[in-house]
Formats: structure tokens, C-alpha cells, sequence
């Protein structure tokens, strides 16, 4: 039987998340979302990129200095003024993180970088020991890591490690890995490091595999997942926090881990970084998303009124959501007006109930769904009208 492990996580909503055109926020914006993250109870928050702009530096050492519960992280290429830079905001924080990185795939080093593999690993030891002589928290990510070769990434994992690192992370950075990928990737250099740094996973969703990817990191020894609020982030974005917190949650007989999130503040996670960013998360986003636990099907409707389990895995106060919702729509049956009707309270005789839900669904035809202002206009007409409902109302 697997054993139960601690699972870190990682926010870079602040950071990575804040990189996706449209989503960038002020200093006083992000402390805002640092202290909703730590009501959240993230382990690591990365603040930003000190030495990207005056206003991203500012914010780090702002969450540093008021924000003392989590590891607050600041992110550095892997050259002395980024490291110092990042330090010098960090230098408030109760429990201060750099975060190094370097791109490590032949791609990169060719086209981006023009290093050697050999210069990459001398480049890599040098800024991880200059970080290390400046926080005691170093964590190194192996940028396109899933694109490298898998022996020179052993050697890179290997090269941070002992100059210092103390966590390593191995990002899928353009999303291009399969779960297959990922779980020979994280095995073959955790076998190389043994436990003398935590493994990290940064996953992308190009493919719309980050959540699976991440979770395939976990299952080959991955101890900290990296992620974003409502999964926003480059591109098609990063791995969701709410997503992965909540199979591990739910599926804790497949995945024997658990994380420090304090789940019923999900929602309200979400619905604050939608109002900081003024962008809102699609409606069937999962977990969070409006139709998460939304029923209008007649048959989900008729078993989710017989027992919740049949049609929901969790239950909506568990990620604090407002409750389920039996939406009345053309797809609804009788089961779910006549709980709807009661909801409003109104109790109707089979008959009635059958002459209201013909009126009911021939208006959700034209407006696809009827809302409760809409019901109660309908059960009035049908009430006002003469010897057609003898209804009785509570």
C-alpha cells in the first residue's frame, strides 16, 4: 500500500499567471491575492519577477514584508543581477525562495541561449551557488525540461543539487509532455538525487494535459506541484490549483497524498482573481466554473433529488460553491420543476405540475433557461387564470 505523502503547492498566479496577455495586476492587486492565497493556505507563493520592472519588485518585497505565513518566491534567470536583484526583494520575507532558472533542451540552447550543454551546467552551478550564499531556499527549474535530453538532465538535476538547490523543478514548459512522459522523466532523475531535494512539476496545458500531467509527477515522486488560480497562465495556461487539489481530494483511494488547502475557500479564490483581472472563468470550468454543480437534464435532475452521489463526486460546499442548482431548461422533466416550484413555495398537483411544465419548457425553448423570476411569473399567469390550477400555496 502506498504511503501517504504531503504534497506542497506552489502558486505562481502572481507570477507565471500574470505573464497571460490581459492578466497583469498592480502591487496592491497582487497583495490583495497573496493574502486570499494564504486564507488558502498555498505553501509557496511566487510574488513575481523582481527584475522585470520596478512595479513587479516592488510587489515581491510588498508580499514579503506583510504576507509571513507561506514561503514567499521570487523568480531569477540564472545570472548574478537577476539572483541579486530578487534577493534584495525577498530580503523582508519571514521565509524567503529564490527561484532560479536556465533553459536546459537543445532547442533552447541552440536557438535561444547559443551555449554548450557544457556551458548550460557550468552556468547552472554558478547562479545556484550564488543564490545559495544568499538564501538558504534555493530552487532551481531545468526551463523545456521535457524537451532535454534525459541523461543531461540527471546531470543538470545533479549540477543544482550540489551547488545548493534545495528544491528542482522540471517544467513542462510549452505543454508538450504525455502523462507516459512525464512519469519516466520525474522517475529517472528523482532515481539520480535521490531525497536530497524535493522534485517540482510545472505543467503546461497546450495539450490540455497539465492537471493530468501534474498528477502524473506525483504518482513517480513529486512532492511539490506548481499552479495557477483558474489554471491561467502563457499560452492555453498553466495546471489548476482547484483541479489538482480536488482529485487528490476526491480520488485519495487512487492518490494517497494530501495538501494543506483549505478547500471551501476555492471558489472564493477564484472569484477574487476574476474580479482583480476582470476576466471570468468559463462556465463549465471544473470545480469552479458556474455549471460545476448544475443539473438540467431531467434524468440528472430526477437522481440528484433522489441522492447528490449520483450525479456529483463532491459535494459544492466541500470547494465553497454557493450549492447545486437544478436549472430549469428544455432538457428538465417534471422531478426537477416540481422542486423548483416548492423552492418557491408552491405545491402543485400532478396535473398542474404537467399544464406548468408544457409552458415551462416552450419557454426555455426561446430563452434556454428559466430562472426563478421567470418561473414565479409563469405559476402567476397559471394561477390567475380561471379554473385551471387549484393550487396551494406554503
Amino acid at each position: 500500500m502506498a504511503t501517504t505523502s504531503q504534497i506542497l503547492i506552489f502558486d505562481t498566479t502572481l507570477r507565471d499567471g500574470e505573464q497571460a496577455p490581459g492578466f497583469s495586476m498592480t502591487a496592491a492587486e497582487k497583495l490583495l491575492l497573496a493574502q486570499q492565497l494564504n486564507r488558502l493556505g498555498v505553501d509557496i507563493i511566487e510574488a513575481g519577477f523582481p527584475i522585470s520592472s520596478d512595479g513587479d519588485f516592488d510587489a515581491v518585497c510588498t508580499i514579503a514584508t506583510n504576507v509571513r505565513r507561506p514561503i514567499i518566491a521570487g523568480l531569477a534567470r540564472a545570472i548574478p543581477a537577476d539572483i541579486d536583484r530578487a534577493w534584495a526583494a525577498l530580503a523582508p520575507a519571514a521565509r524567503p525562495r529564490i527561484h532560479v532558472f536556465l533553459a536546459t533542451s537543445d532547442i533552447h540552447l541552440e536557438h535561444k541561449l547559443r551555449i554548450s550543454r557544457a556551458q548550460c551546467l557550468e552556468q547552472i552551478a554558478s547562479a545556484v551557488a550564488h543564490a545559495h550564499g544568499l538564501c538558504g531556499d534555493v530552487e532551481f527549474s531545468a526551463e523545456d525540461a521535457t524537451r532535454s535530453d534525459l541523461n543531461f538532465l540527471c546531470d543538470v538535476a545533479a549540477a543544482a543539487v550540489n551547488a545548493g538547490a534545495t528544491t528542482i523543478n522540471l517544467p513542462d514548459t510549452v505543454g508538450y509532455a504525455l502523462p507516459a512522459d512525464i512519469e519516466r522523466i520525474f522517475k529517472t532523475v528523482g532515481d539520480r538525487i535521490g531525497d536530497r531535494a524535493v522534485l517540482s512539476a510545472h505543467c503546461h496545458n497546450d495539450l490540455g494535459l497539465a492537471v493530468a500531467n501534474s498528477l502524473a509527477a506525483v504518482q513517480a515522486g513529486a512532492r511539490q506541484v506548481e499552479c495557477t488560480i483558474n489554471g491561467i497562465g502563457e499560452r492555453a495556461g498553466n495546471a489548476s490549483l482547484e483541479e489538482i487539489v480536488m482529485a487528490l481530494e476526491v480520488r485519495a483511494d487512487a492518490l494517497p497524498h494530501r495538501t494543506a488547502i483549505h478547500t471551501p475557500a476555492l471558489v472564493p479564490t477564484s472569484n477574487a482573481l476574476s474580479s482583480v483581472v476582470g476576466v471570468s472563468v468559463p462556465p463549465n470550468k471544473a470545480i469552479v466554473g458556474a455549471n460545476a454543480f448544475a443539473h438540467e437534464a431531467g434524468i440528472h435532475q430526477d437522481g440528484m433529488l433522489k441522492h447528490e452521489l449520483t450525479y456529483e463526486i463532491m459535494r459544492p460546499e466541500s470547494v465553497g460553491a454557493p450549492g447545486t442548482r437544478l436549472v430549469l431548461g428544455k432538457h428538465s422533466g417534471l422531478r426537477g420543476l416540481d422542486a423548483r416550484c416548492r423552492a418557491l413555495g408552491h405545491r402543485l398537483r400532478q396535473p398542474e405540475l404537467e399544464r406548468l411544465y408544457v409552458k415551462v419548457t416552450a419557454l426555455a425553448d426561446r430563452t434556454k433557461a428559466v430562472d426563478d423570476d421567470a418561473l414565479s411569473r409563469v405559476i402567476r399567469e397559471e394561477l390567475a387564470a380561471p379554473m385551471t390550477m387549484g393550487a396551494t400555496h406554503h
